[in-house]
C-alpha cells in the first residue's frame, strides 16, 4: 500500500499515523529510537505490507506489470491502489472528504515534524504542495507518483509502460482492489484494536 492507504489505515490516531508514513525511512534498530506508540504504527504499516503482499489479489494484480517490471511491480501496484482508494465513495463519500483527509494528514505530519526522518522531512514540503494524497484519483496523480518510484529504483528507467498497463487494465485492476480494500480494512483494524494504545 502507498502512502494515502497507509494514512487512512491509521484510523485517526496520531502516533500510529507518524509511524505508519515514516516506516519505509527508518531502516533496523532504529525503530526503537522512537516512542512506542509511534513503534506501534511502524509495526503496523510492516504488518499491512505483508498482508498486501500475500493476499490473492494483489498477486493477480501484480501480474499485469511482472513481465515489464519484475521485482517492481508490487510497488506499482501500491500507487495503483491509492488511486482507487481515493475513487472509493465507500471510503470517501465525496471529493471534499478526501481532500479534507488529506490537509488533515498534513496538518498531523507538520505537528510532529520533530519526530520525522530527514529524509521524510524533505519529502513532506513536496507531498503538500503537489497534494499527493488527493491528487491520486487523477491521471496526472498517478503519473507523477510512478515517476517518483521510478527516480527511486536502482533497476528501472521509465513509467510510461507502466501508465500504459494502468490504463489498458484499468476494470480488471479496479476489480482487484474491489476484492482486497475491505479485507486490508479489516486486517488493519483488528491489529490496531489488540494494540495497547492510550
Amino acid at each position: 500500500m502507498n502512502y494515502l492507504a497507509h494514512a487512512y489505515l491509521s484510523f485517526g490516531n496520531t502516533d500510529l499515523l507518524v509511524g505508519n508514513m515514516i516506516s519505509d525511512f527508518v531502516k533496523g534498530k532504529k525503530k526503537y529510537d522512537y516512542p512506542l506508540p509511534v513503534q506501534h504504527g511502524i509495526n503496523l504499516h510492516r504488518a499491512i505490507d505483508e498482508f498486501t503482499d500475500a493476499h490473492p489479489a494483489t498477486k493477480k494484480a501484480i501480474e499485469y506489470f511482472r513481465a515489464d517490471y519484475r521485482l517492481y511491480s508490487g510497488a506499482f501496484i501500491d500507487v495503483v491502489y491509492d488511486h482507487f482508494l481515493a475513487r472509493d465513495t465507500n471510503e470517501f463519500k465525496t471529493g471534499e472528504a478526501l481532500l479534507d483527509f488529506s490537509l488533515r494528514t498534513y496538518q498531523t505530519l507538520e505537528d510532529n515534524f520533530s519526530l520525522l526522518p530527514s529524509r521524510f522531512q524533505n519529502i513532506l514540503p513536496h507531498m503538500q504542495q503537489h497534494n499527493w494524497l488527493y491528487n491520486y484519483q487523477y491521471p496526472e496523480g498517478i503519473q507523477r507518483s510512478f515517476g517518483g518510484l521510478v527516480y527511486r529504483a536502482a533497476y528501472i528507467y521509465e513509467w510510461d509502460t507502466a501508465f500504459t498497463l494502468f490504463t489498458q487494465h484499468y476494470e480488471k485492476l479496479k476489480e482487484c482492489y474491489a476484492i482486497f480494500f475491505p479485507s486490508v480494512k479489516k486486517f488493519a483494524s483488528l491489529y490496531v484494536s489488540d494494540l495497547p494504545l492510550g
